[in-house]
């Protein structure tokens, strides 16, 4: 029996958010031994390749091709949606989407070109469905740009073959760089520290830090801030430029002030498994300003410890509300500093968080360690039943059954056999 043939145009090979949704998808379509598959791989912004080879995916590499060897029956493209274009007979988007409440029309007409989406959160699918443009013409309404094409949630499943709860071994290099921090207690952020002035960048690691100063300065006993960030590459100008805007902020405050750590540059999956399972971290906390989805947050979540985050966009899908210290805020619009052209619109709201709320929530899972640890363990089963790797697979799986439609399957042609008459010799 022939099966279908799917090829995926995809950031699989490299260390990006999407290159790691673009693995779990092919593992996924892997897994259910239907389907015929090809690879075309992509680059993602400015982050690195290699990831398949340095973490011995080999079975993945083997199927990035140089080109299509036929017109695929199943075109999956993950990428940002303006972006799309069908190449197959049935068409599917793949994408994480947007942080704000609205996005650029060019991705709604490239959403249109296909037959199926596939977003991360129902932020995203709502962003997507939301967005209208009305079409003007001598001050006329001639029209509007929608999304037309439907919209499935289909959520980035947590790996728990490499995220779980783990004892780290005397050799491994984080356990050696954590131990030697004088703290015991220590929380941890994890995100790359984008474009924007103070309080405007994506992730808003610079309130964080703010924040954190703030609450705990002039404390006998205070606990440490550890940033895992950087912001394009993992080069000595890159880290000396995160060192520099941490110190510019550290100097807006006065007192005494408790210690931040950075941890420059790209881990393996082991190593953050290895940070997210060390004992003196103790708590996640990132107060982004939108996230598509927030792999880091599920992926520490597993581990039981308790998590900080701001109320809105795509992590409220998986953290729940009873079991996280979610932080209150207000959509306000995308500052000219941070916006980044057909993508970040000045004209799109995203969330700020309060950082008085932000400090509210530090000063509680500090203090109050045990009593959020045990939501934390609540929290880590949420997300290991509802939003699993295997969980997702499954999911995609299902999506795929009932969308996908019936592709005509090669008939092999056979002439029937002639039986020639018999020439017979006259005279």
């Amino acid at each position: 029996m022939s099966k279908i043939k799917i090829a995926l145009s995809c950031p699989i090979d490299t260390y990006s958010g999407y290159g790691a949704r673009s693995r779990d998808i092919v593992k996924a379509l892997l897994k259910t031994e239907k389907y015929d598959i090809e690879i075309l791989s992509q680059r993602w912004g400015n982050t690195r390749f290699g990831y398949l080879k340095d973490h011995g995916e080999d079975l993945l590499y083997s199927l990035i091709v140089p080109g299509l060897s036929q017109k695929p029956d199943v075109w999956f493209q993950i990428t940002i949606p303006n972006e799309f274009q069908p190449v197959g007979k049935y068409n599917i988007g793949v994408t994480a989407g947007i942080e704000t409440n609205l996005c650029h029309h060019e991705w709604i007409e490239g959403g249109n070109r296909m037959d199926l989406i596939l977003a991360s959160s129902e932020h995203t699918k709502q962003v997507l469905v939301d967005t209208v443009y009305e079409l003007e013409q001598n001050s006329q309404n001639v029209g509007t740009i929608k999304l037309k094409t439907p919209v499935e949630v289909l959520f980035e499943g947590v790996d728990l073959e490499k995220y779980f709860p783990t004892t780290l071994d005397e050799s491994s290099t984080v356990k050696q760089t954590l131990d030697s921090i004088e703290e015991s207690f220590a929380f941890l952020f994890v995100g790359h520290w984008l474009q924007g002035d103070f309080n405007q960048d994506r992730k808003n690691v610079g309130l964080l830090i703010k924040a954190f100063l703030e609450v705990f300065k002039n404390k006998k006993k205070a606990p440490a801030l550890i940033l895992k960030t950087q912001h394009a590459n993992s080069s000595i100008l890159d880290r000396d430029q995160i060192l520099k805007k941490i110190n510019s902020i550290r100097n807006t405050v006065k007192g005494k002030l408790p210690n931040i750590y950075l941890i420059h540059g790209e881990l393996a999956d082991e190593e953050v498994n290895e940070l997210y399972s060390h004992t003196k971290v103790k708590a996640m906390i990132n107060l982004t300003k939108g996230e598509g989805f927030g792999r880091p947050l599920l992926e520490f979540s597993v581990h039981n410890k308790p998590i900080i985050a701001s109320n809105w966009s795509g992590q409220t899908d998986f953290l729940h509300k009873d079991y996280t210290f979610l932080v209150d805020g207000e959509l306000e619009n995308v500052h000219k500093s941070a916006a980044v052209k057909n993508m970040l619109l000045t004209e799109a709201k995203w969330f700020t968080a309060s950082s008085s709320h932000a400090g509210i929530g530090m000063r509680e899972v500090f203090e109050k360690y045990k009593e959020y640890q045990e939501k934390a363990k609540r929290q880590g089963y949420h997300a290991r039943t509802n939003f699993s790797w295997e969980a997702m697979a499954d999911k995609l799986d299902n999506i795929l059954t009932e969308r996908l439609p019936e592709f005509p399957k090669q008939v092999p042609f056979s002439l029937p056999k002639l039986e020639l008459p018999k020439l017979q010799k006259l005279g």
